[in-house]
């Protein structure tokens, strides 16, 4: 009995590295737009080369999903994705990690109207 315990101990504590290199795939908004951004002086920002600002309350989320503040990110030219609240101002903030930026997103509202989202995959086709 002891024996099972402990190979089921030494498995579980092996499995633990495999585990922990799994990748899940962040959903981003299907609304969200694709551009570059530049944190200037918090809240102002340069998106896509344009003044902008972050909204009260926006959210950054690092490459790892994880909340960035954007006093940490200032200077640094960073591929996002975004959405806009009411009034124009960033809300919400996705930082691209590499195979999110290798895939295709709108850049323009424009575009996100003449092409198609794929949900599962989080995917857009023209």
């Amino acid at each position: 009995m002891l024996r099972c315990v402990t190979l089921a101990a030494l498995a579980a504590v092996l499995a633990l590295p495999a585990a922990a290199q799994i990748v899940v795939q962040r959903k981003l908004a299907p609304n969200s737009l694709r551009g570059e951004l530049v944190v200037t002086q918090p809240p102002e920002v340069q998106l896509n080369g344009k003044p902008a600002r972050l909204a009260p309350g926006a959210r950054i989320h690092g490459e790892n999903n994880l909340l960035v503040l954007s006093g940490t990110i200032v200077g640094q030219k960073l591929a996002v994705n975004y959405t806009r609240e009411l009034h124009g101002e960033l809300l919400e903030v996705w930082i691209l990690n590499a195979s999110e930026r290798a895939r295709l997103w709108p850049k323009t509202a424009e575009e996100a109207a003449s092409w198609r989202f794929e949900p599962l995959s989080q995917t857009w086709t023209k």
